[in-house]
């Protein structure tokens, strides 16, 4: 895992903002009952900036998708009920790993497929996407999750090789790689309007795991 973090942090100057760190992933990095596996990280994820000396982890300092992980059971409410009320430059690295040590002691692990920190939610291409497949299947084959979520169409379809379109292959399941995989409505950003379906999919998911 520290050798892909090197690599993913070479990429980070090709492809990402170069005052930025790449963010790489967090969670339970063995055997996890789920990955879930996000687009590319923001500067709004504190974890970003060179400043920051704590976990490189997906999705800290920000808040609406906390709220959507704790309803589909990876933080408990009291956990939830504080980061909502933090904000996001209230987040410390300490409490970046209290928070994490939830995702893992739940069993879940978070990635993004691109780990390249834009400093705006701009949309990456397709090809970008791309250079990042070989190391992600590397990733999986490293953590071994039971089951991978991929939300939203492109990184479906980047990653499954196929056109993917969410709302029409619901709750199947694709194998590729030898893994398990879902394709999920994006949760958050202009997906939001889409959490309640994201947050249904991903409960009844959960329960076609075998413990």
């Amino acid at each position: 895992m520290d050798e892909l973090s090197e690599k993913y942090q070479k990429m980070q100057n090709k492809y990402g903002d170069k005052g930025l760190d790449a963010i790489t992933f967090g969670g339970c990095v063995e055997q996890p009952d789920i990955c879930l596996v996000f687009m590319n990280p923001t500067a709004r994820n504190i974890a970003a900036s060179k400043d920051w000396h704590g976990l490189k982890a997906p999705w800290i300092g920000t808040k609406n998708i906390w709220s959507f992980f704790y309803q589909i059971g990876m933080i408990d409410a009291n956990l939830a009920q504080i980061i909502k009320n933090k904000k996001g430059k209230e987040w410390t690295e300490d409490f970046a790993e209290e928070v994490y040590e939830q995702v893992k002691k739940n069993k879940f692990y978070i990635t993004n497929l691109a780990k390249c920190s834009q400093v705006d939610a701009r949309s990456l291409k397709d090809e970008v996407y791309e250079k990042y497949v070989n190391l992600f299947w590397q990733e999986m084959k490293i953590v071994k999750p039971k089951i991978i979520i991929l939300f939203g169409n492109q990184i479906s379809s980047v990653v499954l090789e196929e056109k993917i379109t969410v709302s029409t292959v619901r709750k199947q399941l694709f194998q590729k790689k030898g893994f398990t995989c879902y394709a999920v409505y994006y949760p958050v950003g202009n997906g939001t309007f889409n959490m309640d379906k994201a947050i249904e999919d991903v409960n009844y998911i959960k329960k076609t795991i075998v413990k």
